[in-house]
């Protein structure tokens, strides 16, 4: 993985992040957050804290959010108000450019592509983000969408470690076994993540998958030059104390590695619609 590479197999299987990738929650998320900070006379998110909670799980998340927020009221109070705005904010949520197009002729295209979901949001905050869009939700199986809270993720174990990538393609791997046997199980090469995340690249790479990286401008603003080296999952969100704190994994192929600058595993794009599906041999 670590050497440039041009030779790929054709890509059989899609693995998408949701918030800020497929839905416009991350502008939820920020509206709600802002409201709360205003609210307590403090300063509204900079991109450069934003940055680092993107993709990550709530606790973690949370961890960071408030080392830097200093908030004069309790966690409890301010899990009870951002869970109120959220509620309300999460119902508004819609499709980003290029979204349906690209999972429609995904869901269409022969041979067949595998498609899953990989989200740290939780069960319940996928389910009100998504509710007014069921029809195009439904191109993904409801055992191959893995949320935050998901059983099969190892407990403290989210991204920027790969492991609810390694699950999503798991799941991938025993609906082929269990509806086409005669099909070849996915490999992790043969997949791609599509993320907006600095650590959900990061996860990707670590699993030893393709990558689309499509940030939000904010973001990419904040990673301004290093772009290559958030391609290559080398941007260091994943800190080795981490590791002590999360534990090892019990997933086959985690932790898994990150990759080299320029290897050719991961492309920028600025939104779905630019996807180039020739790229990755898959015929639409």
């Amino acid at each position: 993985m670590g050497s440039s590479k041009t030779d790929f197999p054709p890509i059989r299987a899609c693995i998408f992040d949701v918030d800020g990738l497929l839905i416009d929650s991350e502008d939820a998320y920020t509206a709600v957050t802002n409201t709360i900070l205003r609210e307590n006379n403090r300063p509204d998110l900079p991109w450069k804290i934003k940055a680092q909670l993107q993709g990550r799980p709530g606790p973690e998340a949370g961890r960071i959010f408030h080392e830097w927020a200093k908030l004069p009221i309790s966690y409890e109070k301010f899990v009870a108000r951002n869970t109120e705005l959220q509620a309300e904010a999460f119902r508004h949520c819609k499709p980003l450019p290029g979204v349906e197009d690209l999972l429609r002729k995904l869901q269409n295209a022969r041979p067949k592509v595998h498609m899953a979901l990989a989200t740290s949001s939780i069960g319940k905050n996928f389910e009100i983000k998504t509710g007014s869009m069921k029809e195009m939700f439904s191109v993904f199986a409801e055992d191959q969408i893995v949320t935050g809270d998901d059983d099969r993720v190892p407990k403290g174990r989210g991204k920027p470690l790969p492991d609810i990538y390694l699950v999503a393609l798991q799941t991938i791997n025993e609906h082929i076994r269990r509806t086409s046997p005669e099909e070849s199980e996915v490999q992790p090469e043969e997949c791609i993540v599509f993320e907006d995340s600095v650590p959900g690249v990061e996860a990707g790479r670590r699993a030893g998958m393709r990558v689309v990286w499509c940030p939000n401008p904010g973001l990419l603003n904040e990673y301004q030059g290093r772009e290559k080296e958030v391609l290559a999952g080398k941007t260091g969100e994943h800190k080795e104390e981490e590791i002590e704190r999360h534990g090892t994994s019990t997933i086959k192929g985690s932790p898994g590695h990150v990759g080299e600058i320029d290897d050719g595993w991961a492309e920028m794009l600025q939104t779905l619609e630019e996807f180039r599906y020739e790229r990755y041999k898959i015929e639409v």
